[in-house]
């Protein structure tokens, strides 16, 4: 679990716009009597903000919050065309079955509130993936949703057989589980009226996450929306 009481921090305001870090357990939206990330915001900068996008619970990192319902339609829009860059990094323990590529394919119901990915190709879901070890027994992967799907990074993880680290739903059972799940927004990049956007911010969270072999390995990546994907990155692979 994580320690503390998940919060937020606001990264970025623009006009018509705030950018926002969300910690690790901290609910989108109200649960249980206690307030969600739309609240926290509303209550703390004494205006009411509108999602535009969503992240797991258990995920950390950037989102975009805005600040009218017509700004809040304009950036979802963003979203719908596929015209925002989204980067995530993630740690596993488990070795993956390939290192790079593509990972595709439908996504369909499983048990346990799950979802698991299909050979069907009727509306899939893609996933662009990089990978490096970090020591024995971790790897980091940087991670480009090309469709926004529930669960997808995370199913696609589980699919190269390297779910996500401390993932109770797709990681098999370990005898302690790690602090967090180890899942985070780290970039989003997109351009609108003309105007480029861009807005990084690593993991804030986890041990593993912030440990200095992982930490030197994220910082030599240099900006994750300047990567150069190898072309055998773009091929079709349904796994």
């Amino acid at each position: 679990m994580v320690i503390g009481v998940p919060d937020f921090e606001v990264i970025a305001q623009e006009p018509g716009f705030f950018v926002v870090h969300k910690d690790p357990g901290l609910d989108f939206h109200d649960c249980d009597g206690r307030p969600g990330l739309c609240t926290l915001v509303r209550d703390r900068l004494g205006r009411r903000v509108f999602p535009v996008h969503r992240l797991d619970k258990a995920t950390s990192g950037l989102l975009l919050l805005a600040e009218s319902r017509e700004w809040a339609g304009v950036l979802a829009g963003l979203f719908r065309e596929r015209a925002v860059s989204k980067y995530y990094v993630a740690l596993s323990d488990m070795a993956p079955h390939k290192k790079q590529g593509l990972i595709q394919g439908d996504m369909v119901r499983s048990r346990r509130g799950s979802w698991m990915l299909a050979r069907t190709m009727e509306r899939p879901a893609r996933t662009r993936f990089l990978s490096w070890s970090v020591r024995p027994g971790l790897r980091l992967f940087v991670l480009k949703p090309m469709t926004g799907r529930t669960h997808q990074l995370r199913v696609a993880m589980k699919s190269l057989g390297a779910p996500v680290l401390g993932d109770v739903l797709y990681h098999p059972i370990v005898p302690e589980w790690p602090d967090r799940m180890y899942l985070h927004a780290h970039t989003l990049r997109f351009s609108l009226d003309g105007k480029d956007y861009a807005y990084a911010c690593p993991p804030k969270s986890g041990a593993m996450f912030l440990e200095d072999a992982t930490r030197s390995a994220l910082e030599a990546l240099g900006p994750l929306d300047a990567l150069a994907w190898p072309r055998s990155a773009g091929s079709s692979s349904r796994m």
